[in-house]
């Protein structure tokens, strides 16, 4: 397992698998529809010399294929043993402290504005940041004013896992949320963030039509 994760890494990092390199195989095979291995080894073999050939690559598909595995053998051998043997102590308790603190807090913000900007043009109004005391107080993370009122947003990142358990962040502050209105006016809302293909969107968008309902509640009370 161990070895096949370190020429997974090499073929990845050096782009090895590309299209560019071994063809479009994901599209080949389709096309191809085989029925066995062996079926599909002589298919991919004629289409990669059809491939070599437009390329102007004077080798047989065999040669070609033994040509990448010594290239990755030489990165492997060389140039990723070169790189692990210079790795210290301290570089390898830096990188996970960088990991568990920075790179998570990083990522954690940047779904958060990625939410904030969606937010912000959905129900056209302007989103503020709010002060630490509200965050620390009232669990939230940005206000609408309307008027004299406030309403209140939190932003939270979940995973596909993790909502089974919604309701429970929502039991958890609701007390927060509930001195929140009695002050301000406003109700809190809870916003879910999930990640669908590597992009930030808004896990319960029946919010949004909620939200609306009550600025148009509070610009009556003004």
């Amino acid at each position: 397992m161990a070895k096949e994760w370190v020429l997974n890494v090499a073929t990845n990092r050096w782009g090895l698998n590309k299209k560019s390199v071994v063809g479009p195989v994901a599209e080949w095979i389709r096309e191809c529809d085989p029925d066995s291995e062996a079926q599909w080894e002589e298919a991919y073999l004629k289409r990669l010399d059809q491939f070599l050939q437009e390329k102007s690559i004077p080798l047989a598909p065999d040669d070609y294929l033994q040509s990448l595995g010594q290239r990755l053998y030489v990165k492997v051998s060389e140039v990723l043993s070169a790189e692990v043997a210079e790795a210290t102590v301290e570089d390898c308790i830096s990188y996970i402290r960088d990991l568990v603190i920075h790179r998570t807090f990083d990522g954690y913000v940047r779904e958060k504005e990625t939410i904030y900007e969606t937010l912000a043009k959905l129900l056209g109004v302007m989103i503020i940041p709010a002060p630490d005391e509200w965050d620390r107080g009232y669990n939230v993370d940005f206000f609408i004013q309307i008027g004299k009122y406030f309403i209140g947003l939190q932003i939270k990142p979940i995973t596909y896992q993790q909502t089974p358990g919604v309701h429970n962040w929502l039991a958890w502050q609701e007390k927060n949320h509930r001195r929140f209105q009695d002050k301000f006016g406003g109700r809190v809302f809870v916003i879910f963030s999930i990640a669908e293909a590597r992009q930030k969107k808004i896990w319960n968008g029946e919010i949004i039509e909620e939200i609306k309902a009550e600025i148009v509640r509070l610009q009556t009370l003004n």
